[in-house]
């Protein structure tokens, strides 16, 4: 008995930094920007930030999630989208200069 007992320590040991590591979220980064959605996929400022991430080893989908909010050039919307994203608890808010 006092074997069996020994190797189930020992397994869980070895399992639980996999186990600890598997259940971390992703990380989440608001950004919020004053101007439209880009009708492209990789305009310049967009392109330069992701690309940014990239260089630092974050990939969009694949480590890390973007939360995108748009305020269509309703800059009194800007509190409220803010808002929404505190609310979201995003790990980090990424604003565009307007």
């Amino acid at each position: 008995m006092r074997r069996r007992e020994f190797v189930k320590l020992v397994a869980a040991t070895v399992a639980w930094p996999i186990t600890a590591s598997a259940q971390k979220p992703m990380p989440v980064i608001g950004y919020l920007s004053g101007d439209s959605a880009p009708s492209s996929p990789n305009p310049s400022v967009l392109g330069a930030f992701r690309q940014g991430l990239r260089e630092a080893g974050y990939v969009e989908g694949q480590n890390l999630a973007i939360e995108y909010r748009w305020a269509e050039g309703h800059y009194d919307r800007l509190p409220a989208l803010a808002a929404d994203l505190v609310g979201r608890k995003v790990d980090f808010v990424r604003r565009q200069s307007i």
